[in-house]
């Protein structure tokens, strides 16, 4: 594949499905060689073998993001198949039931460990190389709880909104070394996110939610992506919100 993004380097945490998998697709579709990382390794080598058979090139890095270490091994192996890293999107999220007085602790533990430890855990593999070069982009998909909060998903705020903080900080250390650090807060976006909530009642509504008419779709994401990282090196979209057109409540 060739395209506006030929001759660079990125890699996707997350990419097995919903806007992971969109955004990877989209980068390779636009000439970007893609590392893609999530734990089913069965998927990520499915959408390899699709990206290869369309002339691109992409490389499967299976695991948890969580794990500070194999964070670590996916960036440092990015950058030594490729031999260079230009764009870290973070997309790997969960979402949980949960209120303060009922919380679930490992269930809470679980939704900020993939929330926001493993965004920094990437982040932080990831600066030392792109301050080197003096340039990069770093995109952490977030969404608009991160900007507003909801009793019941009380975890998955409180994530998000920690998700942000960390973005913007980071945006703000390491912006003069040529790397652009941005915030994309997806609205309803169609994905799986549903499919690992614990609680059913709140499962259907999200099935419901993140599939109803008029929802975003993880190519409209991807190609947000392209957008904010095609961009002339001085200009930055450090913060952005993709919401279904039809949605008028905020």
């Amino acid at each position: 594949m060739s395209g506006i993004l030929t001759g660079k380097v990125a890699l996707v945490m997350g990419a097995s499905s919903g806007i992971g998998e969109g955004v990877a697709l989209g980068l390779a579709r636009a000439g970007a060689a893609v590392a893609l990382s999530a734990r089913r390794a069965d998927r990520l080598e499915a959408m390899k073998a699709a990206i290869e058979r369309e002339g691109g090139r992409a490389l499967v890095l299976a695991g948890d993001a969580v794990d500070a270490d194999f964070a670590e091994q996916a960036v440092a192996r990015t950058i030594a198949h490729f031999s260079q890293l230009d764009i870290l999107v973070n997309s790997a999220g969960i979402i949980q039931l949960s209120t303060v007085e009922n919380a679930d602790l490992a269930e809470y533990r679980r939704v900020m460990e993939v929330n926001v430890m493993a965004t920094l855990h990437t982040c932080r593999a990831a600066v030392p190389h792109m301050k080197a070069r003096g340039t990069g982009d770093i995109i952490n998909i977030t969404s608009q709880a991160g900007r507003k909060v909801a009793p019941v998903f009380n975890s998955y705020s409180a994530s998000k909104h920690a998700a942000n903080a960390l973005t913007e900080a980071l945006r703000r250390e390491v912006g003069e070394h040529g790397v652009r650090v941005s915030i994309l807060m997806p609205g309803a976006t169609q994905s799986e996110v549903a499919e690992g909530m614990s609680d059913a009642r709140a499962q259907e509504f999200m099935r419901h939610h993140v599939t109803k008419e008029g929802v975003v779709m993880p190519q409209d994401i991807a190609d947000t992506v392209i957008l904010m990282v095609s961009l002339p090196r001085r200009a930055h979209i450090s913060e952005v919100t993709v919401r279904p057109t039809t949605d008028v409540t905020g």
